[in-house]
């Protein structure tokens, strides 16, 4: 269910933690299988997911970041 890892987008390194299940809910994001995520860069928090957006993706690379995270989880 929990994966942890880090993800080099462009030249910024994401460190991530990702809630994902094997089919998808209605508190997935677009209702698949990831129902929390959280990106961090630098310490700081650029994208959060529980069950709802608290943090969308801030900028570009963040949305790279969970673009990939989707991918492989969702």
């Amino acid at each position: 269910m929990w994966h942890e890892g880090s993800i080099k987008v462009k030249n910024g390194i994401f460190h991530y933690w990702v809630k994902s299940y094997d089919e998808g809910s209605i508190f997935g994001i677009d209702e698949g299988r990831i129902s929390k995520v959280t990106l961090k860069r630098d310490g700081k928090e650029v994208c959060n997911y529980d069950r709802g957006w608290d943090i969308e993706p801030v900028d570009e690379d963040a949305q790279i970041a969970l673009a990939i995270l989707m991918k492989q989880y969702n």
